[in-house]
């Protein structure tokens, strides 16, 4: 019996033992902080329609640029782009689109919208769009300053 009460067993001391939780903890505390920021960070993203809207009317401005407008029907804006007959408007989904004259083709340009109204005073263009948060938005345009 006296030999098993000499023979001495490796094992971690108490303060190896706290060494490693407050490293571990320390590590929890990081990744924890690392997860709310990117949490926020979707959020803001997720709800920030106001940096889809600048996108878009900036993209939509450049595609009229250099176009003739044909007429405004049925809530969808007809163009003519060197030769090429386009359409821009929302169909029935959740988008505004550009697509040809006949509706084929697709190029979603914004999401999120519950309705839009497209109207046509001269050579000036509204689109009105009504986002399902809540957010609305005016698009102006006026075809009579081409050069």
């Amino acid at each position: 019996m006296k030999k098993i009460m000499n023979l001495k067993a490796k094992a971690f001391t108490l303060v190896e033992c706290l060494v490693a939780l407050v490293i571990l903890s320390g590590g929890l505390l990081v990744f924890d902080g690392l997860s709310k920021l990117l949490s926020q960070e979707v959020h803001y993203h997720s709800q920030a329609k106001q940096k889809d809207w600048l996108v878009f009317s900036q993209q939509l401005r450049i595609e009229l640029e250099e176009t003739r407008l044909i007429r405004v029907e049925n809530n969808r804006l007809y163009v003519d782009k060197n030769g090429q007959a386009l359409a821009f408007g929302q169909l029935k989904s959740d988008d505004f689109r550009k697509t040809n004259d006949k509706g084929q083709g697709y190029q979603p340009m914004i999401y999120g919208l519950t309705s839009s109204q497209i109207s046509q005073s001269g050579q000036l263009i509204r689109i009105d769009l009504f986002f399902d948060d809540g957010l609305e938005r005016t698009f102006l345009y006026d075809f009579s300053e081409k050069p």
